[in-house]
């Protein structure tokens, strides 16, 4: 299957059913909906390819590998605290900047998401976590409504964390939370360091990711929204 992004650029999804080593956490009548939250996305421009595959349901296993060091750091961070399983691969334009492809990361992982979630049906969507690391404390809440927003309250002293241009946080979420549909509120309420700032915004990102995904046992399958639709 092929999906184009709103900048029509192509990229090709696999929504791939577990194998028999692949145990599904939750009872035989929830395990339909678990089938498709297994998915893996390619994405090919002139500037970037990128490929992810992911599991909601796993236990924190990744290999990011996107030629920006700082970037997998990152991404290990969903991955161990969400419990998502991550694989990540890319190549790019670094010759450039790491603009395109930390973006580029941050779409085909948006599309990735939204395309194991599916409908929806039986997912909490609603999520929220506060995350300190040493003095700093971040704040995320996201609801996965299918209406893109995202209010960043990051206010980071550095340009850069070693090689890594901090500007490339925002751009970043903002790429995940378009191609992801979903709604992402960051608020830093305290910090000095730059690394520590962006680690824990990832940590909490990944905590309110993996409540909202979780599979909500009272809904039994339906969908989280009084309007019947996300």
């Amino acid at each position: 299957m092929q999906i184009s992004d709103a900048s029509g650029k192509d990229s090709v999804l696999h929504q791939i059913l577990p194998s028999h080593n692949e145990q599904l956490p939750y009872s035989d009548r929830e395990a339909g909906a678990l089938r498709h939250r297994i998915v893996e996305i390619s994405r090919t421009t002139s500037e970037t390819h990128v490929s992810v595959r992911v599991n909601l349901d796993g236990t924190g296993v990744c290999n990011a590998a996107t030629g920006i060091p700082f970037l997998d750091h990152m991404l290990h961070q969903i991955s161990s605290h969400g419990l998502i399983d991550l694989e990540v691969r890319a190549t790019g334009d670094l010759h450039i900047d790491d603009h395109h492809t930390n973006e580029d990361v941050g779409i085909t992982l948006g599309q990735a998401i939204s395309k194991a979630l599916g409908d929806k049906k039986g997912i909490v969507r609603f999520g929220h976590f506060v995350a300190p690391l040493d003095e700093a404390l971040i704040q995320v809440a996201l609801d996965f409504s299918g209406r893109p927003h995202i209010s960043y309250g990051l206010q980071i002293p550095t340009q850069r964390v070693g090689t890594y241009d901090t500007q490339l946080v925002r751009e970043f979420f903002v790429a995940l939370v378009n191609h992801s549909q979903m709604t992402l509120h960051i608020r830093q309420l305290d910090g000095m360091n730059s690394h520590h700032i962006i680690e824990a915004t990832f940590k909490a990102f990944a905590r309110a990711t993996r409540m909202a995904v979780e599979i909500d046992k009272r809904r039994a399958g339906t969908i989280p929204s009084s309007k019947g639709m996300l």
